[in-house]
């Protein structure tokens, strides 16, 4: 029985650096207001004038919103169009799709793996509170979970600081990309300047750091409370 409880903390504390990841990367991808944000950051509009693709800003609002539309919809692959001269014409080349489609599988795969660690988590916290009643457990399950993320981030930022962000983001392209689609000529680099994943990442990271922060803080107070109190 010591053994399952073991193995059922273990994985708790696992879970939560997952459950943070997951759950900050589904909501870059569906922030509203990061698409239209960081293309204003690094000159996208400009860069896509430029290449001969002429855009207002609700255009380009409306472009990112039907992306975020499209990854979360049943669409295999996205058809998105654009007026220019009069005439309508696709936004993406055929390599381009297939490269979102990927992507698309991608963030699927991220709300899987949200789901299942929130389901977890919460099922992990519900019989720490309401059965076996022992807070402390969970306290110290959410201070090592949070611990975890702390380290994992210093370490992201470490070997970012090492490689640079290019060589990770290459290399994590290489990882989960079988095709080299994702380096296609067309809109779509434009609209997804390097620079803008480097952008998101941070948020990213700041938003994880804040969250782990915060569970740390609120779990380690309650040991400290408790402790004080002599009771459970």
């Amino acid at each position: 029985m010591k053994f399952l409880i073991t193995i059922a903390r273990g994985a708790f504390i696992l879970c939560l650096p997952v459950l943070l990841l997951t759950a900050s990367l589904g909501g870059a991808v569906n922030s509203l207001w990061l698409y239209p944000h960081g293309p204003e950051k690094y000159q996208v509009s400009q860069d896509l004038a430029g290449a001969g693709l002429k855009l207002s800003d609700a255009e380009l609002e409306e472009i990112y919103a039907g992306l975020i539309g499209y990854f979360n919809s049943a669409e295999e692959y996205i058809d998105l169009t654009v007026i220019q001269d009069g005439e309508t014409i696709p936004l993406f080349t055929p390599e381009e799709v297939i490269h979102f489609s990927d992507v698309k599988r991608l963030i699927w795969l991220d709300y899987w793996v949200l789901l299942g660690t929130l389901i977890y988590a919460l099922a992990y916290a519900g019989i720490y509170l309401f059965w076996r009643k022992d807070r402390r457990q969970l306290a110290w399950g959410v201070v090592g979970g949070s611990g975890l993320t702390l380290l994992l981030i210093l370490g992201l930022v470490l070997l970012n600081t090492i490689t640079g962000f290019r060589q990770l983001f290459y290399q994590f392209h290489l990882l989960f990309f079988t095709n080299p689609y994702w380096s296609a000529q067309g809109y779509m680099l434009l609209l997804f300047p390097e620079p803008f994943f480097g952008y998101a990442a941070l948020l990213c990271a700041l938003g994880i750091v804040a969250v782990a922060i915060i569970l740390g803080g609120m779990g380690g107070g309650y040991l400290v409370f408790r402790q004080k109190a002599g009771t459970n």
